[in-house]
C-alpha cells in the first residue's frame, strides 16, 4: 500500500481564512483511502451542517465548502471529478479531457464518506472502490483541493499548488500526487 500526506495551500493566502487543510490519500489495488483534516480558525468559515435527509447525488457543491479530487488515468486525458459536501452530499464527474464532456458518472451511485467535527477540527475519511471505474492496476495522477467558503461568503480556493494566474483544480499539471 502506497501511503502520501498532502497539504493545501490557498490560492490566495492574503484573503484565504486562517486554516491549515492536511491529509493523507492511499490506494491498496482497488481500494482508495483519502482523509482529509481541517484545523484552525473554524468559527472564521462556513461548513454546511449535516444533511437532515440521506445524503444525495447533489450539483453545485463546490459553490460553498467542499472537498475535491481528481483522478486522471496516467497517460491519457480522461478523469473523474470527485466532490464531497461535510453535509454529506456529493457528486462524482467523469471528464473525456480538460473541462471537456462532463457527465455524471452513473457507476458509482454513493460515496461512502464520514465527517467528524469539533470546535476546532473538522475530519472528512473516504473509502472508495474504484473497481467501477478503474482497475486496480492502472497509474493514477491525483489532485486534492478544497473550497472553502468564509462568514462573508467569499470563497477561497485550495490545492495543492496554483501555477495559473487564476485558480483551476482542473489543470492536470497540478496533480502532483501518483498512485
Amino acid at each position: 500500500m502506497k501511503k502520501l500526506d498532502f497539504a493545501l495551500i490557498p490560492f490566495d493566502s492574503k484573503t484565504a481564512p486562517t486554516i491549515e487543510i492536511t491529509g493523507t490519500i492511499s490506494r491498496q489495488d482497488h481500494q482508495l483511502n483519502i482523509e482529509y483534516l481541517f484545523t484552525g480558525d473554524l468559527a472564521t468559515i462556513i461548513i454546511p451542517p449535516p444533511a437532515k435527509t440521506a445524503p444525495t447525488r447533489q450539483y453545485d457543491l463546490w459553490e460553498h465548502t467542499c472537498l475535491e479530487f481528481f483522478l486522471g488515468l496516467e497517460d491519457t486525458t480522461a478523469y473523474w471529478e470527485f466532490n464531497l459536501s461535510p453535509a454529506g452530499n456529493w457528486n462524482v464527474f467523469h471528464l473525456k479531457d480538460y473541462r471537456q464532456d462532463l457527465a455524471e458518472e452513473m457507476v458509482i451511485t454513493s460515496l461512502p464518506f464520514t465527517v467528524l467535527q469539533s470546535t476546532d477540527s473538522m475530519q472528512l475519511n473516504l473509502e472508495l472502490d474504484l473497481n467501477p471505474i478503474i482497475s486496480a492496476t492502472q497509474n493514477l495522477e491525483v489532485g486534492i483541493t478544497s473550497v472553502v467558503e468564509n462568514q462573508d461568503q467569499q470563497l477561497s480556493y485550495w490545492g495543492l499548488q496554483h501555477p495559473a494566474s487564476e485558480p483551476d483544480f482542473h489543470q492536470r499539471d497540478t496533480w502532483m500526487i501518483r498512485l
